[in-house]
């Protein structure tokens, strides 16, 4: 359930060990933290602990701004831990990345105006012209920015000067169809989401659903993943399937399809949105 008390999370792995539950926990409890979640795993193999603890912040004897230097000299150094900290009650600011296909933007936008998601959506940027109409009746600024081989490092630069100026903290490919440059990618790690019209990897090219069909397949699915600099090869965050038969038409397939990508991509935002979500390696752990 939510809450409306302001809330702190963090998000910590570290090499196995005993005691690290008892020591987070003794910390906040020291400190006047009442623990509203808790979660933890320890992946055997590679002999990680990875934990997820949510406090509130109403009567937390520590400052905001002191919380994270008091952590890592308390815990966080001592246990050799990689820790994120993140607070609730503020709205992030989401950019959507776009080009001709509408059901994902749509689905995003609904959700944001309906309230489901507590986020801004400052601008949404497009390689090409044909959604700005949605664009203009959510009353969000539309910024039609065409790449081509001779142009993408100039452009991109522009996008990169826009998210900037907006102080944007989460981009959500939404079927957006360039590849991001190394530059791009590196300057916002785990921070931005694609959605991907397949089971990673399977049936690339411009048009999977043909290809799916030309194969028979019984099922299709969808994949949402971090962007990384090797291409489609970033940590997946959500992934979900959908039966098909013989009976199912091209259009069909497509239609299921993108169904299936919007739900995705939804849920890889939510989980990040609600910090969800711990990297390690090329792999994520998702607390829920």
């Amino acid at each position: 359930m939510d809450r409306t008390v302001p809330s702190a999370i963090l998000l910590i792995h570290c090499p196995d060990q005993k005691g690290i539950i008892a020591r987070v926990t003794e910390f906040l409890s020291r400190n006047k933290g009442n623990i509203i979640d808790l979660d933890e795993h320890v992946d055997g193999h590679e002999k990680i602990f990875f934990m997820r603890v949510e406090w509130e912040l109403e009567g937390f004897v520590i400052p905001m701004e002191q919380i994270s230097d008091r952590f890592r000299e308390e815990i966080g150094d001592r246990y050799q831990m990689v820790w994120a900290l993140h607070y609730k009650g503020t709205k992030p600011k989401v950019c959507v990345f776009v080009s001709k296909y509408p059901h994902c933007l749509y689905d995003i936008l609904s959700r944001y105006q309906s309230g489901e998601w507590s986020i801004q959506i400052p601008l949404i940027i497009s390689n090409h012209d044909h959604l700005s109409d949605i664009a203009a009746r959510f009353d969000i600024p539309f910024y039609h920015i065409p790449i081509n081989r001779d142009n993408k490092q100039a452009r991109e630069q522009y996008q990169r000067s826009l998210l900037k100026q907006h102080e944007v903290d989460l981009i959500v490919l939404a079927r957006y169809m360039q590849i991001l440059s190394e530059n791009f990618v590196r300057e916002y790690p785990n921070k931005i989401i694609n959605i991907h019209h397949s089971f990673l990897p399977a049936f690339p090219g411009a048009k999977p659903y043909h290809s799916a069909y030309a194969r028979g397949v019984k099922i299709i699915g969808a994949s949402s993943h971090y962007v990384t600099t090797e291409l489609d090869e970033g940590p997946l965050i959500e992934q979900d399937v959908v039966r098909v038969s013989h009976k199912d038409s091209i259009q069909s397939l497509m239609r299921k399809g993108r169904d299936l990508e919007k739900i995705v991509l939804s849920r890889a935002i939510w989980h990040h949105l609600r910090h969800n979500v711990l990297v390690f390696k090329n792999r994520t752990v998702i607390f829920d």
